[in-house]
């Protein structure tokens, strides 16, 4: 919204935020270190105000946050408790994204975000951190003449290959190659294997990745998914696999998420491989929402429940991708901008058959209702399920390994490009 309708964007900071919490339990606590008064040291403190380490803190942050934020009157928006909205005459607005101490306030008048900032520093302790340019280890970067806005972790990226000392690597062009498949087999047998792969950080690079895949990077997404299956007990070949991603992120670590443009239409893609999973013969499900010519939300992960066919993948993953998009739909519509059918491209014929036409009941009768939401929001109209060819289908690159090509391809549909 920011990058489309070049809104100012700020950015703030609670210091010592869960310090500002009212409790609501009767707690008790040891006299702290160096603090305990002669004569009284069998005595305890009785706490008025929350305090870090307690259970409760962040909540008690919250709801002294929330109950604030509303009495000058702010919405809360039902799809997501951490964001609001207040809106004022003359199409003015103001945003306002709390992730537990940090904030990004967005609106198209400067003057009343600095009113904003006035009234909260007057109740809480605030650092203004002026025009956001990075936010959980997320860059933002911004071209305000060409209404662009970058989002990179290259930074981050970049440390992570120094931690594991992958930075003088030699790069490749994808994470994983093309019908490249893990599976337990590859896990160790006996207990020299063990020791041997217990020197390894497996775990530490995979969830750093992970972290990665989550804010800006939807190209790893399915390599992450795959090597993070063998979290428990993963062989030799399982941290090849993670080594050729951390490869591949050496050579893409510039790459970041370009919003931009002036159209402003959610569309979705969804894909499913079949039986990908060489354990329990579970396939993947990928989905890739854009908006503003860049990905907003993106998935790779196994489905719940064994598929009997194609066709039956390609409908849970559409199931799926049909949640997230009346998600969005509802987010946007309380942001004022209210989109009526949010296109979903599939590129299974027989998956959008029966999500038209219930008239196949001896095939599909097995199938959980769950699945059959899909029909639903197709019979209603808030979600438009459309055919599209496999070379054109973005989320191809979330369900399996690609070849070069449409990887690349799928990567740039993506809004991901160099900076």
């Amino acid at each position: 919204m920011c990058a489309t309708f070049d809104l100012h964007l700020e950015q703030l900071d609670v210091k010592t935020a869960f310090l500002h919490g009212e409790l609501e339990e009767e707690i008790y606590m040891l006299q702290p270190e160096g603090f305990v008064e002669k004569g009284k040291e069998n005595l305890v403190c009785r706490l008025n105000k929350s305090l870090y380490g307690l259970k409760q803190a962040p909540r008690c942050w919250y709801k002294r946050f929330d109950s604030f934020i509303m009495s000058l009157g702010y919405n809360r928006l039902s799809s997501d408790h951490c964001a609001y909205y207040k809106r004022f005459e003359d199409n003015d607005f103001i945003i306002l994204l709390l992730y537990v101490d940090d904030m990004l306030v967005a609106g198209p008048n400067k003057d009343r975000i600095q009113e904003l900032k006035a009234q909260l520093a007057r109740e809480f302790e605030m650092k203004d951190l002026g025009p956001a340019n990075k936010i959980l280890g997320m860059q933002i970067h911004r071209d305000r003449n060409n209404r662009k806005i970058w989002l990179s972790q290259k930074n981050y990226l970049k440390k992570i290959l120094r931690r594991f000392n992958m930075q003088d690597c030699k790069s490749i062009s994808t994470p994983l190659p093309v019908n490249f498949k893990l599976s337990s087999s590859m896990c160790p047998n006996n207990e020299a294997e063990r020791k041997e792969m217990s020197r390894v950080p497996y775990a530490s690079v995979v969830g750093s990745l992970m972290f990665a895949m989550i804010c800006t990077r939807p190209d790893i997404a399915q390599a992450v998914g795959a090597v993070s299956r063998y979290m428990a007990n993963p062989g030799g070949e399982h941290w090849i696999a993670v080594k050729r991603i951390l490869r591949y992120i050496r050579g893409t670590s510039d790459v970041a998420l370009c919003y931009g443009g002036s159209e402003f239409t959610v569309r979705g893609y969804v894909d499913s491989d079949f039986a990908g999973d060489l354990d329990k013969r579970k396939s993947t499900t990928g989905y890739v929402f854009t908006l503003a010519g860049a990905a907003v939300s993106w998935v790779s992960k196994l489905q719940t429940v064994v598929a009997l066919s194609t066709t039956e993948a390609e409908y849970m993953a559409a199931t799926q991708a049909c949640k997230e998009a009346i998600w969005i739909q509802r987010l946007l519509e309380e942001l004022g901008h209210k989109q009526q059918k949010i296109p979903v491209f599939c590129d299974s014929q027989s998956a959008l058959h029966i999500a038209r036409n219930p008239a196949f009941h001896s095939r599909t009768k097995h199938i959980g209702v769950q699945y059959h939401f899909v029909r639903e929001v197709v019979e209603d109209g808030s979600v438009d399920l459309q055919k599209i060819h496999t070379k054109k289908n973005l989320a191809d690159v979330l369900t399996k390994p690609i070849n070069t090509d449409k990887f690349v391809w799928s990567r740039s549909s993506c809004g991901l490009a160099e900076t």
